[in-house]
C-alpha cells in the first residue's frame, strides 16, 4: 500500500481523506497557502508544506508548486479532492511523469469526459440516452438559431469544457438567444480558456439524479445507487438524499444500468458520478459525468456503508473491486445538508468573519464533515462551504426529522449561514412528499424565508 499521501486540497475535504488515511496507516502531506497557515487540516496531517499566497492560482491550482511539495516530502500518490485540480488531465499527466501515482482517473478519461460535447457524442455511441441537441460545436449565432428553431424553445446553451454551471444559460424564447449565447461564450473564455458551445433541449422542471460509479483496473464497474441533487440554487447544489424518492425499481434499474455503460464507454477507473436529468414522463437523459469523488459522496456512504476515498485509494494502488454488483445493498434513507457562509435573507450573499462559538450536531445517525473550529477566521478566497451534515435513517421522514434534529443543534456565531433556511425548508410540504425540481428553491424561496423557526416547528408536529 502507498506509504505517504499529498492530499492536494484543503478544508473538510482534506481532513476527510487525511482521516481514511490515517485508517490505513498511510501518512499525509497536507499543502496550505498563507491564508490556510491555521486551518485544521494543516494540523491533523502528518506534515505539511506552505505552497504560495491565498490567491488559489498561486496556491492551490499551482502545479509547479504542488508536484515540487509532492516529491520534496517523498509522496507516492496525490489526492486531489474535489475542485481546484481534481479533474485538470495536464495535472493528472504531470503527476504520473513525475512518478506520483494521481489518485483518480486517467488523464484520457478525464479528457473523454471533461469536454462535455465529446462526453456526448460517445454517451450516444454507448447507448445512453442523452438530451436532443446540437450534433457538434456551435460555431456561430447562425447555426445555433438554425438548430434552436429545429430543437424547439426553450434551449440550454452549454460550455464543451464547462462545469459546476458556468458557461451555462437558459434560454426560454428566440429574442433571448444571441445575449444568452455571448454572455456564455464569455463566460466560457474567462473560466476555461475554451468558448467552444453546443446546446441541447432545455428539459423544464426536471430532477437532478446521480449515480455513484466505481471501477477498478481489471474491467469490474459497480453504481452504488443514486443522489436527488434537485435542491439547487443556480446551479450549485444545496441538499442531496438516496435513494430518490421518483424512481421505482424498473427505472433505478435502468439508470443504473446506463450510469455503468456510461463508464464502460470511457474506460473509467476509480471513483465517479454520473449525472442525468429526470422529467416528468420519467424519461431520463445523460448531462455530464464527474471525474472525481463529489462534495455529497457521504450521502452515499451511509446508505452503502462503504468508505469511498478508501476504495480510491485501492483503485489508485492497482487492487480489484472486492464487491460485485450483486454484493451491493442499499439501507435506509439519508440526506445532505450543506452548511455555507451566506446570508439568505440578502439574496444569499456570501460573508466571511470568525467563529465565535461552535456548537456541532451528534447523535444516533449524524455526521458532520466540517474545517471549522471555534477561534478559526474563515477566508474569502476560497468556498463558501463550511461544513456538511449528513444523516442517516430507516425511512425518509425519519431522516427528515433527524435532520430538522442536527439543524436545530448546529450552532454557529460570528458568521452568517443558511442553517435555519435549510430547517425550514425541511419543513415544506413539497419537500416532505418528494415532490420537487430543480426549480424548488427559485420558486419557493421568498416563501421559506417569510416563515420561521416557530412557525417551521408548527409544521413539523404535524408531519
Amino acid at each position: 500500500m502507498f506509504k505517504r499521501i499529498l492530499v492536494a486540497n484543503r478544508a473538510e475535504i482534506a481532513i476527510r481523506i487525511i482521516r481514511t488515511c490515517r485508517e490505513m496507516n498511510i501518512e499525509t502531506i497536507a499543502v496550505y497557502s498563507t491564508a490556510d497557515k491555521d486551518s485544521l487540516h494543516v494540523k491533523l496531517a502528518t506534515d505539511s508544506v506552505c505552497i504560495g499566497p491565498a490567491s488559489s492560482t498561486e496556491s492551490y491550482l499551482n502545479m509547479d508548486a504542488i508536484i515540487t511539495a509532492a516529491k520534496v516530502t517523498k509522496c507516492d500518490a496525490l489526492h486531489p479532492g474535489f475542485g481546484f485540480l481534481s479533474e485538470n488531465s495536464e495535472f493528472a499527466r504531470r503527476c504520473y511523469k513525475e512518478g506520483i501515482v494521481f489518485i483518480g482517473p486517467t488523464p484520457k478519461a478525464m479528457d473523454l469526459l471533461g469536454n462535455k460535447l465529446l462526453a456526448r457524442k460517445m454517451m450516444q455511441k454507448a447507448g445512453v440516452p442523452v438530451v436532443p441537441g446540437s450534433d457538434g460545436p456551435v460555431e456561430n449565432l447562425s447555426m445555433l438559431e438554425k438548430i434552436a428553431d429545429r430543437i424547439g424553445y426553450p434551449v440550454l446553451i452549454k460550455a464543451s469544457a464547462g462545469g459546476g454551471g458556468r458557461g451555462m444559460r437558459r434560454v426560454l424564447k428566440k429574442e433571448q438567444l444571441e445575449a444568452m449565447y455571448r454572455e456564455a461564450k464569455a463566460e466560457a473564455r474567462a473560466c476555461f480558456g475554451n468558448d467552444e458551445m453546443y446546446v441541447e433541449k432545455l428539459i423544464m422542471n426536471p430532477k437532478h439524479v446521480e449515480f455513484q460509479i466505481l471501477a477498478d483496473e481489471f474491467g469490474n464497474v459497480l453504481q452504488l445507487g443514486e443522489r436527488d441533487c434537485s435542491i439547487q440554487r443556480k446551479n450549485q447544489k444545496l441538499i442531496e438524499e438516496s435513494p430518490c424518492m421518483a424512481l421505482k425499481d424498473d427505472l433505478r434499474k435502468q439508470m443504473g444500468k446506463a450510469a455503468v455503460a456510461a463508464a464502460k464507454a470511457a474506460n473509467y477507473t476509480n471513483a465517479g458520478t454520473v449525472e442525468f436529468v429526470l422529467d416528468a414522463k420519467g424519461h431520463f437523459y445523460f448531462i455530464e459525468m464527474n471525474t472525481r469523488i463529489q462534495v455529497e459522496h457521504g450521502v452515499t456512504e451511509a446508505v452503502t456503508g462503504l468508505d469511498l476515498i478508501k476504495e480510491q485509494i485501492r483503485i489508485a494502488y492497482h487492487e480489484p473491486l472486492k464487491l460485485k454488483q450483486k454484493d451491493v445493498r442499499l439501507s435506509g434513507h439519508a440526506i445532505e445538508c450543506r452548511i455555507n457562509a451566506e446570508d439568505p435573507s440578502k439574496d444569499f450573499k456570501a460573508n466571511t468573519g470568525t467563529v465565535e462559538f461552535l456548537n456541532l450536531p451528534g447523535g444516533p445517525g449524524v455526521r458532520v464533515d466540517t474545517h471549522l473550529y471555534n477561534g478559526y477566521a474563515t477566508s474569502p478566497f476560497y468556498d463558501s462551504m463550511l461544513a456538511k451534515i449528513i444523516v442517516h435513517a430507516p425511512t425518509r421522514l425519519d431522516a427528515i426529522r433527524r435532520m430538522r434534529r442536527a439543524l436545530l443543534e448546529f450552532t454557529l456565531e460570528g458568521i452568517e449561514t443558511n442553517v435555519d433556511f435549510d430547517y425550514l425548508l425541511m419543513h415544506h410540504p413539497s419537500f416532505i412528499r418528494g415532490k420537487y425540481s430543480v426549480n424548488f428553491i427559485e420558486k419557493h424561496a421568498d416563501e421559506i424565508l417569510k416563515w420561521d423557526r416557530a412557525a417551521g416547528q408548527k409544521e413539523n408536529d404535524k408531519k
